[in-house]
């Protein structure tokens, strides 16, 4: 059932996700092989074209510690795609950060933290201490421009 939004993404249908989800490909890091994980996009950089994602099983999760191997990925947002560089973002820049996608999306901010067993409250220093201790956050940057 996870992996049936990588399965949209191969047959061609990503676009279905909308711009909410992208699908990255990164480089396994022990097998050197190419990896795939979609991902819910939780924000975009309009000076720099980033896409904002969240680790949300922290730094534990595979793809994580695969871009803090190899930063070159790849990112597929429906139909258009780029190389793009990740840069994991520092534990203040993903407190904020995690605060500011709470601000704009609360309820799907609520679900992730259960959906990863972490309690916290609704203000906005609740969220804050979440991303700077437990929810890292990445930035997608393109090396290029998105093509279709």
């Amino acid at each position: 059932m996870f992996r049936a939004p990588v399965r949209l993404y191969r047959w061609h249908l990503g676009w279905l996700l909308g711009s909410r989800f992208c699908l990255l490909t990164h480089t396994g890091r022990s097998t050197g092989r190419p990896r795939q994980t979609v991902l819910e996009v939780a924000g975009r950089d309009p000076d720099t074209g980033a896409i904002l994602v969240a680790s949300g099983f922290g730094r534990a999760s595979q793809w994580y510690r695969n871009i803090c191997q190899d930063a070159r990925v790849h990112v597929r947002v429906g139909r258009r795609s780029s190389e793009a560089l990740a840069r994991p973002f520092t534990p203040d820049e993903s407190g904020r950060a995690m605060a500011l996608y709470a601000s704009r999306h609360p309820r799907a901010a609520r679900q992730l933290l259960r959906v990863c067993g972490v309690e916290a409250g609704v203000d906005g220093e609740d969220f804050y201490a979440v991303g700077h201790d437990f929810i890292p956050f990445v930035a997608l940057t393109p090396t290029g421009a998105f093509l279709e």
